[in-house]
């Protein structure tokens, strides 16, 4: 049965990944802030992140970063959103450094770059191959020390409350199938993509576009939802769950993609999308269900040192990268569109904002340039914190009225958790097949 005690925030943040985070620790420690996630609190996307985050080197690389960015993205991206996240990218760097994030360094001291497909300098910056880990750790571990951030896990938002377009709480689900109203002066949403929708996924299952299907019935405008990224290279299994990803950044030192025959087939370093297509066709060509990345051209111990983490998972699975190939196949791995947001992350719904991989601001356009995500997370989260911090007080809670009518608007109960989820599955998946794009045409096994 439904809960009918209010229970009030200032803000609420659904998702705990790196974009949920950084938003809660930009507003004010004054602000009463809710943070909830359906799963654990560290697995999150972001969590998973190896390759790294991107760092303009300075004025003389805009050009050229902004370039690389808009080429991956097929020129669909938004060029304010672009700037807006390249030109905040060295405070961003400074914000994680102040939070506690440990970066990979040269031994002289200086940060140590490092090189995706796509990119045309050497950008990147990493802590290994873990990036979105150290990263996401870290911000936890600050979140933590803030006495008016909640955090409650295992707890599903599965709807929201609404009147004349105005965003007023969520309705959320326990893990005891206990329903209950969350009001707020601010909703943010950041609760991921939509790879769980998906078998052969980088994503954690549990992370299947709520907030679309939500979206879609409250007429929240969505935008590319079938910009779906592929990512060419996770670790090829026959076992079921989510596969591993092997990071672009190994190809950005120099491992090469073999075929049937042993044989390169193409530029490794080109966007995600051409070395993914290329796979496919190579796939197709020799009727296999993988290809084959040689690790033969980076020296031992840069592998042992940039890749730890890659490394001892090939090995569990029986791999030794250091004297051999592994087998290889696309997966999905990211969506560039999501529900529309402008780089405050406002949405089409008043009080209600999107961040991280679940808002579609533009900045990625039709592909992502690795190593762009964490960056863009951060960026327009904290774009999003301070919007919401300046309009704190200029319109006070709802009245009781007003909310007792959205209350006694809401279904009596839900469906229930597996029924929701296989409803909202072919809501997404006909949303995406009515988008078209030739997503569907070309990855329809995944």
């Amino acid at each position: 049965m439904m809960d009918r005690k209010l229970n009030h925030y200032d803000v609420i943040i659904v998702g705990t990944g790196a974009a949920g985070l950084f938003c809660a620790l930009h507003l004010p420690k004054s602000s009463r802030v809710l943070m909830i996630t359906k799963d654990k609190l560290e697995n999150s996307d972001s969590y998973l992140a190896q390759g790294g985050i991107c760092c303009l080197l300075g004025d003389e690389d805009y050009d050229s970063y902004y370039e690389d960015t808009m080429k991956a993205g097929h020129y669909e991206n938004s060029p304010e959103a672009v700037s807006n996240m390249i030109r905040n990218s060295r405070h961003i760097i400074r914000e994680l450094i102040r939070f506690g994030v440990d970066f990979d360094r040269k031994p002289d001291g200086r940060m140590d770059f490092t090189r995706e497909g796509g990119h045309s300098q050497y950008r990147i910056l990493h802590h290994q191959d873990v990036t979105g880990r150290e990263i996401v750790t870290k911000l936890i571990a600050r979140v933590k020390e803030r006495p008016n951030i909640t955090i409650r896990e295992y707890l599903t938002m599965i709807d929201v409350l609404e009147a004349d377009n105005r965003c007023y709480g969520i309705v959320a689900r326990d893990e005891e199938d206990n329903e209950g109203l969350l009001t707020a002066d601010a909703v943010v949403l950041a609760t991921g993509g939509l790879g769980g929708l998906f078998s052969q996924s980088t994503n954690f299952p549990h992370i299947t576009g709520d907030s679309f299907a939500i979206a879609l019935r409250h007429h929240i405008q969505l935008k590319n939802l079938s910009y779906i990224q592929i990512h060419p290279t996770v670790l090829y299994s026959q076992k079921p769950g989510r596969r591993f990803l092997i990071s672009e950044s190994v190809r950005g030192e120099g491992a090469k993609l073999l075929n049937e025959d042993g044989e390169r087939f193409t530029d490794e370093l080109q966007p995600r999308d051409v070395v993914a297509a290329a796979i496919k066709r190579e796939m197709d060509k020799f009727g296999t269900d993988h290809v084959y990345l040689s690790f033969r051209d980076i020296p031992e111990d840069v592998i042992r040192r940039h890749f730890p983490n890659i490394y001892t998972r090939c090995l569990e699975e029986g791999y030794d990268i250091t004297k051999e190939c592994i087998p290889v196949v696309p997966a999905q791995h990211y969506l560039m569109g999501g529900i529309q947001a402008d780089t405050r992350g406002r949405t089409s719904m008043q009080d209600l904002y999107a961040i991280g991989e679940t808002a579609c601001n533009g900045v990625h356009g039709a592909n992502r340039l690795a190593s762009n995500s964490l960056l863009e997370s951060l960026v327009f989260a904290e774009n999003a914190a301070a919007f919401i911090r300046e309009r704190q007080g200029s319109e006070g809670q709802a009245e009781a009225a007003l909310l007792k009518t959205i209350e006694e608007e809401l279904p009596e109960t839900y469906e229930e958790e597996d029924v929701m989820e296989t409803v909202n599955k072919g809501l997404l998946l006909e949303e995406i097949r009515k988008q078209g794009t030739g997503f569907y045409e070309q990855w329809r096994d995944l």
